[in-house]
């Protein structure tokens, strides 16, 4: 049984290679197995969440959730940004109040460059108002000053007159030719200040400028005309001063 024997030899030589291909086979198996792993750890670690961040980055906020757990972190920049807007608009504030100040003044400066030039005006019509009202009186008080002036002379003459014909041995005539010299003194005066003398006979009788004191039937004259005067009218600058006294015929 030579055979068998053979056989058996064979088998139990055969037995311990396969243990060792087994075990080496189970070596690659865990090679293969741990660069699976590791390459599926670096997959892990570039995969991105499906907000848009890497698991890096997520651990970068973990990190900052865990220094600022209760959020006070956004309220501190809300509060910023408030600050600064509050500063902001104080600042507009005040300068908006700058200028308001400044305009102020400015207004200030020119109402009373307005008042001063109110009251000098105001000072200068009063002034004005008591020249005119002094100009006024004088005129009213010195109003015939010139005529005076003028009238003076005549005066002089009928005293001059009157102390000739005081005389014993005055002249009738020299007396009558001084009297006429001086009654031509005053009409010169008298027209020298526009007062003329109304003398209307043989005029038509004007009932403006002449005062009838009786009506009669002259003949040879129209009715309505004037055949006397008993007292002569006078004007001042051609108003009526005194009219004249005369006789009509009717």
């Amino acid at each position: 049984m030579t055979p068998d024997n053979k056989d058996t030899s064979d088998t139990a030589g055969k037995e311990p290679a396969n243990d060792e291909n087994i075990e080496h086979s189970d070596d690659v198996a865990d090679a293969k197995a741990s660069q699976s792993a590791q390459a599926s750890d670096k997959d892990a670690q570039s995969v991105i969440d499906p907000e848009g961040q890497s698991e890096s980055d997520q651990s970068a906020s973990d990190e900052q959730e865990d220094e600022d757990p209760l959020g006070f972190g956004d309220e501190r920049m809300s509060d910023e940004a408030e600050d600064d807007t509050e500063a902001d608009e104080e600042k507009e504030d005040e300068d908006e109040l700058t200028v308001l100040q400044k305009q102020l003044i400015e207004a200030e400066s020119k109402s009373a460059d307005y008042w001063d030039r109110l009251l000098r005006l105001q000072a200068d019509m009063e002034n004005q108002r008591k020249r005119a009202q002094n100009d006024v009186t004088k005129a009213r008080k010195f109003a015939l000053e010139g005529i005076v002036g003028d009238l003076l002379p005549v005066k002089d003459s009928l005293e001059l007159g009157l102390a000739a014909a005081a005389a014993e041995d005055a002249d009738p005539k020299s007396l009558v030719e001084g009297a006429e010299l001086t009654l031509k003194m005053l009409a010169q005066v008298l027209e020298k200040n526009n007062v003329l003398e109304v003398n209307p006979v043989d005029e038509k009788f004007d009932p403006e400028f002449h005062q009838a004191m009786s009506m009669q039937e002259v003949e040879g004259k129209p009715a309505n005309i004037v055949t006397g005067v008993m007292q002569k009218g006078y004007t001042l600058n051609e108003r009526l001063v005194r009219p004249a006294l005369v006789m009509v015929s009717k």
